[in-house]
């Protein structure tokens, strides 16, 4: 409602600085500026007024301090950063709210100053589960003007995939079309994102301090890293955990190696909740690091520098514990291309040949790149200062801190597979098959992951559909339920090659079947029919019971691989709701966008 002469004490000078300042005053500052204007009082109405007036009058225009912080996270790492941002936020005054953009009202972006966005990429390029709807709404036509929004975007990415941070990069570009103004530039983070976070972090804290007059932290970008946790051990200080446990659960003749780990988190003070993941620090295999000291012609005891506070360690362990060398991405390719004399490689990287390079940067490691190009001369220093720092690996957890506690159990198949004339390995799962015995340790934290929780009603029925290794993340679920005495009803569609050798955990099944804890159970073995059969076949066979359970509530699981499985199961749920419950193809996929929404479909896939 707009102010007018006529009906108020107020000049026409006066009346247009009030309407020029209300509206843009959010519920907090109205508040608050009642509350300054009954602080006058005893100075009279008009001293009260006058004040207000020149206020406005010598006044820039006004600032929101309210900001909002969305985030899109698949494995959670989304989510904590938003979280930690928040708090920062806070500790300068602003008023922060966090948000999952699958739970963010999109008609509300229009009521929004200031944006912050953290979003991951999952896959080739897409979205998270939890960022689909938002991603979608903001790239139609229904997306409104945002001339009056300020933002910036972190974007979370691994530059092993093509697609480096697409999602981050589609919205920057999406809300400045849209009429936003960047707060501060987007930063693209790889899989060690702790410094470049907390960099942005500081930026955008600095830029908002300047427009709405709240001092930024001395120092700017100095912020506190952001991976100061609430508890003693983090992603940059794991704890060292102890192997109480390493088993094969394969049967003798098996074509698989499933190793069944359960380590010690006694004194950690780490705590997880089924559906987390835990985090492993894995060392590169000493035979490749080896051959790749060898090939190069390094002095494997030379010491180089191994992180930016410059501590050193002997090239060897460095190459062991420090930095990857089992994967070439493109970035690395740009800065090798430049310490060598290759003219071969460097027109690999020319524009046009991306199929090429593609085709190369598959399945090979540093040792194929600097065997196949010449590096002659080039001084180990030099050459691991282009190499990124070794990630951790994740594996969805298998076990109830209720059930076991100060303990975590892990579910890991090792990978071992020939390419290009030469043995594979995988970095983690091998380390943990071949050389971690009970009593080693191991740096680990725990990946919270708030996309993949059990239903806060204990009542509530679930589904779970996880081949393979993707089981791991059940196991923890039945554990939790057995322990509360959950009443709600379980369903696990279970598959993998051969029920004799490649049931994994069979007997912990079949007990909590017998107990009730697990109420049905469908499982596929791939290798032992003429025809293979999966999951998703068996989810089919029974399309009526499925169909009934979503129709009584029923939270959908999925975990396992993302490329081939969750698709193939995705098709499946729809093709159920398609032929049981009438809908077209269009309904059928709005509905499953309508359960993820309401989080009735979880997906932990990789």
């Amino acid at each position: 409602m707009e102010l007018q002469v006529s009906n108020s004490p107020f000049n026409q000078e006066q009346a247009e600085l009030l309407n020029r300042l209300l509206p843009t005053l959010s519920e907090t500052q109205r508040i608050w500026l009642s509350g300054y204007l009954t602080a006058l009082q005893g100075a009279g109405a008009a001293t009260a007024g006058n004040a207000l007036l020149n206020a406005v009058a010598a006044a820039e225009p006004v600032i929101s301090k309210e900001v909002t912080v969305l985030y899109g996270s698949q494995t959670g790492n989304s989510h904590g950063l938003a979280t930690k941002l928040a708090k920062r936020l806070e500790d300068q005054s602003f008023q922060a709210t966090v948000v999952s953009m699958g739970d963010f009202k999109p008609n509300n972006l229009k009521k929004i100053e200031n944006l912050l966005i953290v979003v991951s990429t999952h896959g080739e390029g897409d979205p998270p589960d939890s960022a689909i709807s938002f991603y979608e709404f903001l790239h139609s036509k229904r997306a409104p003007k945002l001339e009056g929004l300020r933002f910036s975007v972190l974007a979370l990415g691994d530059t092993s995939y093509e697609f480096f941070c697409q999602t981050g990069k589609d919205f920057d570009k999406r809300l400045e079309e849209l009429g936003g103004e960047r707060l501060t530039a987007r930063v693209d983070c790889d899989v060690d994102f702790d410094e470049p976070a907390a960099e942005w972090f500081g930026n955008v804290i600095e830029s908002l301090g300047k427009l709405s007059s709240v001092s930024a932290p001395a120092g700017g970008a100095s912020v506190p890293t952001v991976s100061g946790a609430e508890s003693e051990y983090s992603r940059t200080n794991p704890f060292q955990a102890e192997v109480l446990e390493n088993l094969n659960l394969n049967g003798r003749g098996s074509d698989r190696e499933t190793r069944h780990i359960e380590l010690s988190l006694e004194g950690s003070n780490l705590q997880y909740e089924p559906g987390d993941s835990i985090g492993i620090y894995p060392e590169n295999h000493p035979l490749l690091v080896d051959e790749l000291i060898a090939a190069m012609g390094w002095n494997g005891e030379e010491n180089v520098v191994v992180n930016k506070n410059g501590e050193q360690r002997s090239l060897r362990d460095a190459l062991l514990r420090y930095y990857e060398i089992t994967v070439l991405t493109k970035p690395l390719l740009e800065q090798a291309a430049k310490l060598s004399s290759s003219d071969e490689l460097k027109g690999l990287l020319e524009a046009g040949r991306e199929q090429e390079l593609r085709s190369y940067l598959a399945e090979r490691d540093l040792l194929d790149l600097v065997t196949d190009y010449p590096f002659t001369g080039v001084p180990a220093s030099q050459f691991v200062s282009i190499l990124r720092k070794i990630p951790s690996r994740l594996y969805s957890i298998a076990s109830s801190s209720k059930a076991s506690p100060d303990e975590v159990h892990i579910t890991v198949r090792s990978v071992r597979y020939e390419a290009h004339g030469r043995n594979r390995y995988g970095v983690c799962s091998v380390q943990l098959a071949e050389r971690v015995e009970s009593g080693a340790t191991l740096p680990v934290y725990i990946q919270h992951n708030p996309s993949f929780k059990l239903p806060d009603n204990p009542d509530t029925p679930i589904i779970m559909i996880g081949p393979g290794t993707g089981v791991a993340p059940f196991r923890a679920f039945l554990s939790e339920r057995e322990e509360t005495e959950a009443e709600g009803k379980s369903w696990l569609f279970y598959g993998d090659q051969h029920f004799l050798t490649d049931f994994l955990y069979q007997v912990e099944w079949q007990r909590w079947l017998k107990e009730g804890v697990l109420t049905r159970m469908d499982v596929a073995f791939s290798r032992d029919t003429d025809k293979k059969v999966y999951v998703q076949h068996r989810m089919l066979e029974k399309s009526r019971e499925v169909y009934e359970w979503l129709q009584q509530g029923a939270v959908v699981y999925v975990c396992g691989d993302e490329k081939k499985m969750a698709h193939d199961v995705h098709a499946a749920l729809a093709t159920i709701l398609e032929q049981e419950g009438g809908l077209s193809p269009e309904q059928a996929a709005e509905y499953l966008t309508q359960m993820q929404q309401e989080k009735r479909y979880q997906r932990d896939v990789y």
